[in-house]
């Protein structure tokens, strides 16, 4: 490396310095013995500053192209060619060049403790990547490569999406910062000039200890971050989706995505993540955009709760948190989990799409406003269900929740909450009972709210939340004791203003949850008792039974008849046989079958149980085996289709009879698992006439066809 760096100072020319010091970065590169360990950092400062010179020699020389399918050992120059010759290509990949020190940046940041002054330092780093990546383009914007172009400009996006703007002015002030102490500290040229002469083994060994140390990328005197970081952000962006290929584009879409929802815009970044549909192309992408995809519906959800949308907050943060494995699936780290066994190098693999500390999304923060948002839907509901309105959801909201408060209220005795999930459980059960001031208390003595910062105070956003909450559920719970409610009342028990508790009370009026009427004159809620008798209850029953008997005597009907039509026949077929039957018993009872077209799938028939299925085969089996009386074998469809079937009885020759046979199937298994199927594509037919006494079937197990006894 010091050699090729001596030789750039040597060179005839400006073609052959970029040469010499593309090499110079090569060698650099190489210097690492593994892709998976990171470069060492002042390697990486001192290949930064070579790109950067290289770089500079570019923009003097605009005549010098570096070209990534030039090959060099074709062409051989032994004088600098002239400028007004045309372009001379010089080997040399910018992009990925740039794109190496990126991921090599990244992965430091990765390794490196974040709680130490190492890391800080290492993320001051960015700047001078960032000084290079703008060259960069600029750069390919004189070569009008607009396809690289668009590469680069997504990793300065990667850069740029997860700031916010105090942290972007910090950057602004260090960049200048750092600009004027490179500039002070520079070197006189006579110094420099004196370092070179020395001795290159003592220059090699101070290179190897401290001289390293001690490297300083100096930045480009037009240097300088744009002073708005969405209007950068969104001009990057928009020349992505013009040039770039299908998966830049969908990054810088969730970037976007990611970006308008740290900056409380949840509705912009709602529509540009619908109108762009990724939801349905994600789950084909590459695993890091997956991880993307995650946090952007995850800032997504933060952002709503923010704005104080509670049911969209909760479908965005549902998604990540019904697989229990939020940490992998934002790849801020991997959960121990027993039934979960992973190969060294699947775990290498894992750790190495690991987000950096500093693009975290707190875990507590998360975790927190799911189970906030669960509970504000779920405490309304569950009230709702045990009073039997008529908008009542059978089915649970959140099942973390549903989880975690079936353990909670199992506990014989509960200390005072400790973490997240304690807190959030306490303010449930106090929510539950109507008070909503306890459950105030317990939400707000949460940590976490310090890490919310958005246009509305969060905690009086959460009171208000639960004021409305409080005065659902205890309507619903409490609504059918009383004849009349005083809106007064109501209006100083959960002190919300009378306008809202009039909207609440009206909307679960029309909703048909809260059986009642507004009486104008007096103020007053007028409950309507609307609980239903016994008989009322019976008579419901019974019609809902007598319903599902109609569709299956129709269906049977329609299967005995042959009278299905083409959307009939699209039912679900009938449960497997057999397989539910007792493996010591006669026989298993047929599964339900399935839903669809306009009738529901007919009923399974009764299967034959393994060790009955022995039985009958050893009855119909006679001295010719397989084909002895009433079997037939057929081994491929036509010959089900066709009307006559030929067989050879163990009796003898014989006149043609008409006989009902039995239609099974041998399953791969074996013989225990025998099964009803179609007639079409069989492999055993067993004759009816032989199985013993007391064997059950159904009418459209029964097939007529006609057997020809022949020699």
């Amino acid at each position: 490396v010091e050699m090729l760096q001596y030789l750039s100072t040597v060179a005839k020319g400006p073609s052959q310095q970029v040469e010499v010091l593309v090499h110079v970065v090569s060698a650099l590169f190489d210097i690492n013995p593994s892709m998976s360990t990171h470069m060492a950092v002042p390697l990486w400062k001192r290949c930064t500053g070579t790109l950067l010179q290289v770089l500079g020699l570019l923009q003097q020389h605009q005549h010098v192209v570096l070209d990534d399918t030039f090959d060099s050992g074709l062409v051989e120059r032994t004088e600098e060619p002239d400028a007004s010759q045309g372009d001379v290509h010089v080997w040399g990949s910018l992009v990925a060049f740039v794109e190496r020190l990126d991921d090599e940046l990244f992965k430091s940041l990765q390794v490196i403790d974040p709680h130490t002054h190492q890391y800080m330092e290492r993320m001051r780093d960015e700047v001078a990547f960032l000084a290079l990546a703008g060259k960069a383009a600029e750069y390919l914007e004189r070569r009008r490569d607009t396809k690289n172009q668009a590469r680069i400009a997504l990793r300065r996006v990667e850069h740029f999406y997860v700031k916010t703007d105090d942290v972007y002015g910090a950057i602004r002030r260090m960049a200048a910062a750092q600009k004027e102490q490179t500039d002070a500290a520079e070197k006189p040229a006579e110094e420099a000039e004196a370092d070179m002469e020395q001795d290159p083994e003592d220059a090699e060994m101070e290179a190897a200890t401290a001289g390293l140390g001690k490297e300083t990328v100096q930045l480009p005197a037009d240097f300088q971050l744009e002073e708005s970081c969405q209007n950068f952000l969104f001009q990057q962006c928009g020349f992505i989706y013009k040039h770039g290929d299908e998966r830049t584009k969908a990054r810088a879409m969730l970037c976007t995505i990611f970006f308008k929802a740290i900056h409380d815009d949840f509705h912009g970044a709602r529509d540009s993540l619908l109108m762009s549909h990724l939801q349905d192309s994600v789950p084909h992408m590459d695993i890091s955009t997956q991880i993307l995809y995650n946090r952007a519906v995850a800032q997504m959800g933060l952002a709503a709760f923010r704005a104080g949308l509670v049911v969209q907050a909760h479908n965005c943060l549902s998604e990540l948190y019904a697989s229990g494995r939020v940490k992998e699936l934002l790849a801020q780290g991997m959960s121990l989990s027993r039934n979960q066994d992973r190969t060294p190098e699947q775990e290498k693999l894992e750790r190495r799409r690991q987000m950096p500390f500093h693009m975290h999304i707190n875990l507590e923060l998360l975790e927190a406003v799911h189970l906030i948002c669960a509970m504000l839907l779920e405490v309304p509901s569950r009230a709702a269900v045990a009073c039997g309105a008529a908008e009542a959801r059978r089915r649970p909201i959140s099942k973390p929740w549903e989880r975690l408060m079936s353990n909670f209220e199992k506990q014989t005795f509960t200390g005072p909450p400790e973490n997240v999930r304690d807190h959030v459980m306490a303010a449930s059960r106090a929510l539950m009972g109507g008070d909503w001031r306890q459950a105030y208390e317990h939400v707000a003595s949460l940590t976490v709210w310090s890490l919310l910062s958005g246009k509305h105070d969060p905690k009086a956003l959460m009171r208000s939340k639960l004021q409305e909450c409080g005065l659902q559920t205890y309507l619903f719970a409490s609504g059918s004791y009383y004849q009349s409610l005083s809106l007064e009342q109501l209006c100083q028990m959960f002190e919300l203003p009378e306008e809202r508790v009039h909207g609440i009370v009206s909307k679960m009026m029309m909703d048909e949850g809260l059986q009642g009427s507004w009486d104008q004159p007096t103020r007053t809620i007028v409950m309507h008792s609307a609980m239903p008798t016994r008989l009322q209850a019976l008579a419901t029953e019974f019609a809902d039974k007598a319903s599902m008997l109609v569709d299956l005597n129709e269906r049977a009907l329609a299967l005995r008849t042959g009278g299905l039509s083409a959307a009939d026949d699209e039912g679900g077929e009938g449960g497997q046989g057999g397989r539910r039957g007792d493996r010591n018993g006669r026989y298993g009872e047929g599964g339900q079958g399935g839903f669809g077209g306009n009738r529901r799938g007919g009923r399974g028939g009764l299967g034959i149980s393994g060790a009955a299925a022995l039985e009958v085969l050893e009855t119909l089996n006679g001295p010719g085996g397989l084909q002895g009386p009433g079997i037939f074998i057929s081994r491929d469809d036509k010959d089900l289709r066709e009307g006559d079937y030929t067989f050879t009885p163990a009796e003898g020759p014989g006149s043609q009879e008409k006989k009902r046979i039995f239609l099974l199937d041998l399953d791969d298994e074996g013989v225990p698992g025998l099964r009803q199927l179609n007639p079409l594509g069989l492999d055993l037919i067993i004759d009816f006439d032989e199985v013993q006494d007391g064997f059950e079937y159904t009418p459209w197990d029964m097939v007529d066809i006609e057997l020809s006894k022949t020699s």
